[in-house]
């Protein structure tokens, strides 16, 4: 099939109790699995018997960080066996019953009608924009391999990347990543430890490793579309960035004024009033070939400087969003997939921390879930997303999967 592309949707859950340990997809096609288990080997075992089996391909599992590592990991292992294990750490995960937390969710991919290929880039804060090519040159010879129609890899191949959220290296990563893809689209998320932000980690072959990304090059015979939607809209208000950090993605003055104070200013709450959930409701946007795309706040420093989830720097103007109906985008965006694959299997989703904090903030946690549930939707909670050659923020970004 040939792959397409949406532009961010202008105009885009939500912690409810756990109703059971774990979830199965009784028919064929991609295995879903989710456990609340705190203990990491009864975890491990939940998520095999429903996300795992011999007939699977490769699982990715969204794990809050809450589980020990080194102990999840080694439990994994034991309770999967030989089937690769790929993923990260999260900032909540969206679960077969919606919107969860201190939980995991997996997903499997079924041997034949998929083909999954990997690779890690450890040290990420070592590297060149010139390794991406012997990267994705490695993984595109070996995808030509194994695929059945070589011949159309670029129609029938999608790419999932998976990043540290502390690194900061999201934009030149997915920038040279994209480059070297070709026509293969690419989605992705950015780890996250439930707004700790301390240590976020990706798994790769069943163990977890920091200051690292993963690139999975996955191949399939079903229909698949990948799509990116935002609720946001440009507002008058325009401030700009007078003095940065880029390298740290700080950004000290807005309008020669301290940058807390006058964000809070132009958004109209006062500084002392500043925590994420303002972020997530008041986030600034910049103009790129076009479009609008957020440009998120994470946190404020000591020194009344403002550290972003993205990119920024000085002589940027800045555009104050207006937040629309979310659910009523969100709804919009995934019936429209329909469309695109039939009734999908599955949409895997990256979907931003702060989209979340929104929701839980209007109290539409229930609403969001009871869409997510509807459409199939599995994923986790990111420190930013990634969609072609872009890392964004208080986005959803996804793939929806045809069923066979």
């Amino acid at each position: 099939m040939q792959t397409q592309t949406d532009s961010p949707a202008s105009p885009q859950h939500a912690s409810s109790a756990p109703v059971a340990s774990a979830v199965r997809d009784p028919g064929p096609g991609v295995r879903r699995g989710w456990t609340d288990e705190t203990d990491p080997v009864r975890a491990a075992e939940a998520l095999a018997r429903t996300a795992g089996g011999a007939d699977v391909e490769a699982v990715l599992i969204f794990c809050s960080p809450d589980y020990d590592p080194e102990a999840l990991a080694s439990a994994l292992r034991s309770s999967f066996g030989e089937t690769p294990l790929f993923g990260c750490t999260t900032a909540g995960e969206v679960a077969p019953v919606g919107y969860t937390s201190h939980s995991i969710t997996a997903v499997g991919f079924p041997r034949g009608a998929f083909t999954v290929k990997s690779a890690l880039i450890d040290q990420l804060s070592n590297f060149e924009l010139a390794n991406s090519r012997d990267l994705v040159h490695s993984l595109l010879g070996e995808a030509w391999t194994a695929s059945p129609s070589p011949s159309r890899l670029g129609e029938n191949s999608f790419a999932i990347m998976l990043v540290d959220g502390m690194s900061r290296k999201e934009e030149m990563l997915v920038s040279a990543l994209y480059a070297e893809l070709g026509s293969i689209p690419l989605v992705g998320g950015s780890a996250g430890d439930s707004l700790g932000f301390e240590r976020s980690l990706v798994l790769c072959n069943g163990r977890f490793h920091t200051n690292a990304a993963l690139v999975l090059l996955v191949g399939t015979t079903r229909p698949f579309h990948v799509f990116q939607t935002q609720h946001f809209t440009p507002t008058g208000t325009k401030m700009v960035i007078t003095s940065a950090d880029p390298s740290r993605r700080l950004v000290r003055e807005i309008n020669a004024e301290p940058a807390a104070d006058e964000y809070a200013r132009l958004v109209g709450v006062g500084r002392d009033e500043l925590c994420p959930a303002v972020f997530a409701s008041h986030p600034v946007l910049v103009r790129v070939g076009g479009n609008h795309y957020v440009r998120s706040i994470q946190k404020v420093e000591e020194d009344g400087g403002l550290i972003f989830y993205c990119a920024i720097d000085e002589g940027v103007v800045l555009t104050a969003g207006n937040s629309i109906d979310i659910a009523a985008n969100l709804e919009a965006q995934l019936q429209s997939l329909h469309e695109d694959v039939g009734e999908p299997d599955i949409v895997l989703a990256f979907d931003c921390v702060l989209r979340r904090l929104e929701i839980e903030h209007r109290q539409l946690n229930r609403q969001i879930s009871d869409i997510l549930v509807r459409h199939g939707v599995l994923g986790f909670n990111t420190y930013g997303e990634q969609f072609n050659n872009m890392h964004t923020s208080q986005t959803l970004t996804g793939i929806a999967i045809g069923k066979a």
